[in-house]
């Protein structure tokens, strides 16, 4: 890609490898330890989606204009400079499916449901859509693999972040040691509340005293905790190298799209990556 692109950073306030970065009329977070990498936490500023969608809405099932979509997409990718012919997504179907891109994986465009991908591929940028639930990017410098996943309380209560690390380990020889994992803006434990049936599959995979599930001492409400479910099943699979983009969805909604917290009119914000 050629030509000049306007850019502007400022560091995020308390989280010092954490950059917001205007460039291309769009709005994004990234690692400024992950250099090397092209990758992006999309707010929803700098796109071209009209009403309750405004405007980087990067959903393509939810009623937005298919152009206006494709559009968005492309201002992501061209903030980022890589290759929009080469990006993978899949169709998030809330579970623990991990995607593996390899050299010899066959791309036809069409959308395989998982909630994980991973690769190894060079100028292969990996794209998913959130809005509430967690983005999870992961990176090993030393084997040069890269994973996206998707973590909803879903994929959370059944180890969608310990599967994607086991994946990276299994697929290209990736140490725990190595790997480094960057978790992005979602809901807040504070604005979260869930039912008995989900507070209690929490507590059956992490266990009761692992302060995932929180409740109310006058009603006895549950409220789950996304990031800390996020980060200890990380934790338990020997990561260590792991950045939390402690931003409540709920309780930003100028900057980030909110299911819960937008009565579930409202759009995607986009999570790229790419070696």
């Amino acid at each position: 890609m050629s030509g000049k692109v306007a850019t502007s950073r400022q560091s995020v306030q308390g989280q010092n490898d954490l950059e917001r970065v205007t460039k291309a009329g769009v709005v994004f977070y990234r690692s400024e330890t992950w250099s090397e990498l092209r990758h992006g936490i999309f707010t929803r500023h700098g796109g071209v989606s009209q009403s309750h969608w405004n405007s980087l809405n990067v959903g393509a099932s939810i009623g937005d204009n298919p152009e206006a979509v494709r559009e968005n997409h492309r201002r992501m990718y061209r903030a980022l400079e890589v290759n929009p012919d080469r990006a993978v997504s899949s169709w998030l179907a809330h579970g623990v499916t991990v995607k593996v891109v390899a050299a010899g994986s066959k791309l036809n465009g069409a959308l395989e449901k998982a909630d994980a991908i991973i690769t190894n591929q060079p100028d292969r940028p990996l794209v998913m859509r959130f809005a509430d639930c967690v983005p999870l990017l992961f990176y090993d410098p030393v084997k040069r693999a890269i994973g996206l996943a998707h973590a909803g309380w879903r994929g959370a209560v059944a180890g969608m972040a310990a599967a994607t690390a086991r994946a990276l380990e299994s697929t290209f020889g990736c140490r725990p040691a190595d790997m480094q994992a960057l978790i992005g803006p979602a809901i807040s434990r504070r604005n979260y509340q869930v039912g008995d049936e989900v507070a209690a599959r929490a507590e059956a995979y992490f266990g009761a005293d692992a302060e995932v599930v929180t409740r109310d001492s006058a009603n006895g409400g549950a409220c789950l905790d996304l990031w800390r479910a996020n980060r200890l099943d990380l934790e338990r699979q020997g990561l260590s190298r792991i950045e939390i983009l402690d931003i409540c969805t709920y309780d930003n909604t100028r900057d980030f799209y909110s299911h819960r917290g937008e009565n579930g009119k409202t759009g995607r914000f986009g999570v790229v990556i790419s070696l």
